[in-house]
């Protein structure tokens, strides 16, 4: 049976082609590098998903508990 060419993407850091397979442990990304800065933007809320508010007014992140 045939290999299969490996699909390449472009690694949404740096975007530098990147193997999306197994063998990159790393994927979506090139590089380890290239993850943990995708991560530290994630921990500086750099990126954020939009929600909507809740229907009843109160803010979502309401710790009254």
């Amino acid at each position: 049976m045939p290999q299969l060419k490996p699909k390449l993407i472009n690694c949404p850091q740096c975007g530098k082609p990147a193997v999306y397979g197994e063998d990159n442990r790393f994927r979506p990304f090139c590089s380890e590098r290239c993850k943990m800065i995708d991560l530290g933007h994630w921990a500086a809320e750099d990126y954020r998903v939009i929600s909507s508010p809740q229907s009843d007014g109160t803010p979502m992140d309401d710790n009254s508990n």
